[in-house]
């Protein structure tokens, strides 16, 4: 699941949040995320970066893309991400 949600590609990294709620593109956004079995979320702030609305014709989830802050939160969730991801970032399988 983090692996089809993690947007690499994303300067700062980020995360696709499935969600029926409506954003545009730019508006700012607070996350709170758990990972694995750490026991204390990590709190980020972000921005919405892409955005695939409810019923889009690729059958796809809707939802948004949210870029993570350039700021210590941010930087250490991307971090964090990524040793848990390891290898898995070089797939070329599709993500949401």
């Amino acid at each position: 699941v983090l692996r089809a949600a993690y947007m690499q590609f994303v300067k700062g990294g980020g995360l696709f949040i499935p969600t029926k709620k409506t954003f545009t593109m730019g508006e700012d956004t607070n996350l709170v995320i758990r990972l694995l079995d750490e026991e204390d979320p990590h709190r980020v702030s972000g921005k919405v970066v892409w955005i695939t609305p409810q019923g889009s014709p690729s059958n796809k989830a809707g939802g948004i893309g949210v870029e993570f802050a350039e700021d210590q939160n941010g930087e250490r969730l991307r971090s964090r991400i990524e040793v848990i991801l390891g290898p898995y970032l070089k797939s070329q399988e599709s993500t949401h």
